[in-house]
C-alpha cells in the first residue's frame, strides 16, 4: 500500500486531490466539508495512515495561503482518515487482520460498515463546525491563484490502473495481501521511474514503528501480562455488540488500535456470532482511535508532521473534538 501510495504521489495525484479541494470550496465550512470527503473516501482506499501522511502537509499549506487556522483542518483530515477507513477491509491496518483472520468478504465487509463510515463523517463536519465556531463563520475564502501543477499523466493512469485492479481482485475474493502486492508489483515494473526512487520514499520510520507495536503485542500474548485483564474483561466482551465495542474501544486507547486487535485474534471464533463480532471490534477499534491522539497511528502522524511545521496540535487541544466525534459516531455504530 505505501508503494502505490508513493506512486500516486511522485504522479501528482495529492497535490491534483488538494487543487480540487481549493476550487471546489468558497468558505471555511465548504473547505472543511471537501477535505473530509476527499480524506474520508481517500482513506477507504489507500490506507488512512499514508492519507494523513500525505494531506498533513497540503492542509498546513493551505490554510497557511488561506490565512485560516490550521487546528480545525488538521482534527478533521485525522477524524476523517480514521472514520472513512472503517468502511473497508483495507482502510486502516486493523481492519487488514481482521479481514485476514476473519475471512470475511470485501463487499460484506463494506455493506455493514461503509454506511457507519458516512454518518460519522456527517456527525465530524457537524461537532467540528460546532466547536470552532468562530473559524466556520459564513465568511468567503481568499487566496491566491494556485500553482500551476505538475502531472504525471501516463504514470498518473497508470497508477489508476493498478489501484482498480486491486479493487476489483478484492471484489472477487482474493487475499488482501495478494491484491496489494500484485498492484505494487505492476507499478514497480515500470521504465518511466526507477524502483529505487519508489523506495526510497518509502515511510521507514513508520514501518519500524509498526514492527515494534506488533513486537509488543507479541510479548504481551507470550508472557500473558495481559491475561489477568482479558480474563476479567473476556464475560463482559461476550455480553454482546455493546459490551464488546467498549471493551476493544478502553483496549485500544491503551495499547493503540493496531495492535489491539491481535490481543482479540484467539477470542473471536469462540463467540456465538464470529462474523458480528469481527465487524464489531473493527468498527470499535477504528472509531476508538479518534478518542485521543494516542489512540491511532494517524493521529500520532498527524500531530507530528504538523509540529515540525511549526503548527502544535495539543493532546488537550485535540480531545475538545476527539471525545465527542467518537462517542457519538460509536454510538451510531452500535445502534
Amino acid at each position: 500500500m505505501m508503494i502505490i501510495n508513493t506512486n500516486l504521489r511522485m504522479a501528482g495525484f495529492f497535490d491534483l486531490a488538494a487543487c480540487r479541494i481549493t476550487r471546489l470550496a468558497h468558505t471555511p465550512r465548504q473547505l472543511l466539508t471537501w477535505l473530509i470527503v476527499f480524506s474520508g473516501v481517500l482513506s477507504a482506499i489507500f490506507l488512512n495512515d499514508n492519507i494523513a501522511l500525505m494531506f498533513t502537509p497540503l492542509v498546513i499549506e493551505l490554510t497557511s495561503t488561506l490565512k485560516r487556522n490550521p487546528v480545525p483542518y488538521l482534527v478533521g483530515l485525522v477524524s476523517a482518515a480514521n472514520i472513512g477507513s472503517t468502511a473497508t477491509i483495507i482502510g486502516n491496518p486493523q481492519n487488514m487482520i481482521i479481514g485476514s483472520s476473519s475471512h470475511i468478504p470485501f463487499l460484506t465487509f463494506s455493506g455493514h460498515l461503509a454506511p457507519i463510515a458516512i454518518m460519522g463523517l456527517l456527525i465530524s463536519w457537524v461537532i467540528l463546525v460546532f466547536v470552532y465556531r468562530r473559524e466556520f463563520t459564513p465568511s468567503p475564502l481568499t487566496a491566491e491563484k494556485p500553482p500551476d501543477l505538475q502531472i504525471y499523466k501516463p504514470f498518473l493512469i497508470k497508477d489508476a490502473i493498478a489501484t482498480l485492479l486491486m479493487i476489483v481482485a478484492l471484489f472477487i475474493g482474493a487475499p488482501i495481501s495478494l491484491a496489494a502486492l500484485s498492484a505494487a508489483a505492476f507499478l514497480l515494473i515500470t521504465r518511466r521511474i526507477n524502483p529505487t526512487r519508489v523506495f526510497r520514499q518509502l515511510d521507514g520510520p513508520l514501518l519500524v514503528f509498526f514492527s515494534g507495536l506488533f513486537i509488543v503485542t507479541g510479548a504481551i500474548e507470550t508472557t500473558g501480562s495481559l491475561g489477568h485483564l482479558f480474563s476479567l474483561a473476556r464475560p463482559l466482551a461476550q455480553a454482546g455488540v455493546a459490551s464488546l465495542a467498549g471493551v476493544a474501544a478502553v483496549l485500544s486507547n491503551l495499547v493503540s488500535n493496531v495492535p489491539a486487535v491481535p490481543l482479540f485474534r484467539p477470542l473471536i471464533p469462540q463467540f456465538s456470532n464470529p462474523q458480528l463480532s469481527w465487524l464489531t471490534l473493527a468498527m470499535a477499534t477504528t472509531l476508538a482511535g479518534i478518542l485521543t491522539l494516542l489512540g491511532s497511528v494517524a493521529n500520532l502522524i498527524v500531530a507530528e508532521s504538523a509540529r515540525k511545521r511549526g503548527v502544535n496540535l495539543s493532546f488537550v487541544e485535540y480531545l475538545k473534538t476527539g471525545i465527542p466525534i467518537t462517542l457519538q459516531s460509536l454510538s451510531i455504530g452500535l445502534v
